[in-house]
């Protein structure tokens, strides 16, 4: 078996030991520990089941911006941008120091104007557009791809603001593109 696959398996099986380590002793209620054990087993389905209902039930701002942040990704995770943004607003609305929530929408603007533009290079304008942002990325609009590009760099300044040094590649690709001050 390659090294790379043994010390995949070993990072994989360590990772998981802390999880399970992790949700017994972190409090949280026993949705959100049911939750987060399906997100961890891809089961992503029953996870928001458990996520919504947690919502329901959590009143701590700050424990529901985690919530939310989770719905988010696991969106993100089904390529459903539009609403992932939605949830990392949320949470942001609740926790503005939540740096993987900024990070997480910075990736998701910066994903969509690369990729919608690759797309439209390699296959053409016949396929369905999710939002107008994207609808004229695909039709050559630079001002409104630049505009998304811009949203991203936002996102990652404040996700640096809050953790210096992290980051590394956001904080190159914003010097390269000049949008670094």
């Amino acid at each position: 078996m390659p090294r790379s696959r043994i010390n995949g398996n070993f990072i994989d099986k360590t990772s998981s030991i802390v999880a399970n380590i992790l949700l017994q002793i972190i409090p949280t209620t026993s949705g959100e520990k049911t939750a987060f054990t399906y997100y961890r087993d891809g089961n992503y389905v029953e996870a928001l089941q458990n996520y919504y209902e947690a919502t329901r039930l959590e009143i701590d701002p700050y424990d529901r911006s985690y919530i939310l942040y989770n719905i988010g990704l696991i969106h993100t995770s089904n390529g459903e941008h539009t609403k992932a943004l939605e949830y990392y607003f949320q949470a942001l609305e609740r926790n503005p120091f939540l740096l993987q929530a900024f990070n997480n929408m910075a990736v998701i603007y910066h994903y969509i104007v690369t990729f919608q533009k690759i797309r439209k290079k390699h296959i053409g304008l016949s396929m369905l557009y999710s939002s107008e942002g994207v609808h004229a990325i695909l039709l050559g609009d630079s001002e409104i791809a630049e505009a998304w590009f811009d949203e991203a760099a936002e996102y990652w300044k404040q996700a640096m603001a809050l953790t210096p040094g992290n980051y590394i590649e956001a904080q190159n690709w914003l010097k390269i593109t000049k949008r670094f001050e």
